[in-house]
C-alpha cells in the first residue's frame, strides 16, 4: 500500500511480504517473475520481486520466461508481458480526453459531480474501489477530484502506481497526477473505515461479459489475467454505503444487470456502458 495515500485516508497500510520463490515457480502474484530490463531499475525490481515473491532477473535471462506472464520494468516503465504482447498504463494517451472541450462531456466526470460542490470548500473526494489501471480515476482527477485508488490485485496496482508516478514527471499531467493517490489493497475492508470522509465512491467491478468479448484488445488480454469477476457484489456495495458517501457510482455494461440486484436512483448511459447513481438518505455531515 502506498503509505501516503494510506496516512491521507487513515487506512493502516499493511505489512509488505518479502519471501521469495524459487526461481520460475507459479506465483499466487499471477506473474513468474519481475523482469529488470535496465540496470537503472534493478533495484526497484528487485523491491517489488520481493512484495510479489517471486524472482527478480535481467533481461538475457528471460528467455525461458517467454511465454510466461511477467512484470517487465525498463527506462519507459512497469508493464505486463507475455511473449509479444505488452501493456503499459500511461496517462499521456489520454491527453485528448481531459481537454476543457471533451472532459466535461466524460460519462464518468457527470455521474460523479455533485450539485453541492461548490460548497463544499474544499476538492471534492472520491475512492475508487475498484481501480484497475485508473483511467476514469486520472479523468475525475483532471475534473479537480481528490482520488484514492485502491486495487486490490498487488500486480495491478504495481502498474497503477508505476503510471501515477510517471505521470507527475510529465508537464500538463502532474498536477493531475498530484490528486491521485494509489493505494495496494482491500477496499471492502477499507471503505467502513473512512465513514463521512468521502464524497463518491466509484465501483467498476469486473463482470464476465468483459472477459467474453472480441472487442478487447489482444494487450488488454493481459490484464485479464489477472482480473477477476466480482465474487460478492453484496460485500462491495454494502462497503460502499458503510462509508456513507454522497453517492455511489457503479460502471456496467449497457445491458448488464444492477449491482447487487440494487435499483439506482438515476443512470447515464452510453453506446457500451452505462453509469448507475445510487443515492443513500443522507446523515448529517460536517
Amino acid at each position: 500500500m502506498d503509505q501516503r495515500a494510506a496516512d491521507a485516508l487513515g487506512v493502516v497500510a499493511p505489512e509488505q511480504s518479502c519471501a521469495q520463490e524459487s526461481p520460475h515457480a507459479p506465483a499466487s502474484s499471477g506473474v513468474a517473475a519481475v523482469v529488470a530490463a535496465a540496470s537503472s531499475v534493478r533495484g526497484c525490481g528487485e523491491q517489488l520481486a520481493a512484495e510479489l515473491g517471486v524472482p527478480c532477473v535481467d533481461a538475457a535471462d528471460a528467455a525461458s520466461l517467454a511465454d510466461e506472464l511477467v512484470l517487465w520494468w525498463d527506462d519507459a516503465g512497469l508493464a505486463l508481458r507475455r511473449s509479444e504482447l505488452m501493456l503499459r498504463a500511461d496517462f499521456s494517451d489520454l491527453t485528448k480526453r481531459i481537454k476543457p472541450a471533451n472532459l466535461g462531456r466524460e460519462l464518468i466526470v457527470r455521474a460523479a459531480k455533485l450539485k453541492d460542490a461548490a460548497r463544499l470548500g474544499r476538492a471534492p473526494v472520491v475512492v475508487d474501489a475498484t481501480a484497475g489501471l485508473g483511467t476514469d480515476s486520472f479523468l475525475l482527477a483532471a475534473a479537480g477530484w481528490e482520488v484514492h485508488l485502491f486495487e486490490s490485485d498487488p500486480v495491478i496496482a504495481a502498474l497503477l502506481i508505476d503510471a501515477c508516478d510517471r505521470a507527475r514527471r510529465i508537464p500538463g499531467l502532474a498536477d493531475i497526477a498530484a490528486r491521485m493517490h494509489p493505494i495496494s489493497g482491500d477496499s471492502v475492508a477499507a471503505l467502513p473505515t473512512l465513514r463521512g470522509a468521502v464524497d463518491v465512491v466509484y465501483l467498476d467491478p469486473m463482470f464476465p461479459e468483459r472477459t467474453k468479448s472480441a472487442a478487447v484488445k489482444k494487450k488488454f488480454q493481459l490484464l485479464h489475467l489477472l482480473e477477476h469477476p466480482c465474487a460478492n457484489q453484496e460485500e462491495l456495495l454494502s462497503a460502499a454505503l458503510a462509508a456513507e458517501p454522497r453517492k455511489v457510482v457503479v460502471k456496467r455494461p449497457i445491458k448488464g444487470p444492477y449491482l447487487a440486484g440494487v435499483t439506482p436512483s438515476h443512470s447515464l448511459k452510453g453506446k457500451a456502458v452505462r453509469f448507475d447513481c445510487i443515492v443513500p438518505p443522507q446523515q448529517h455531515r460536517a
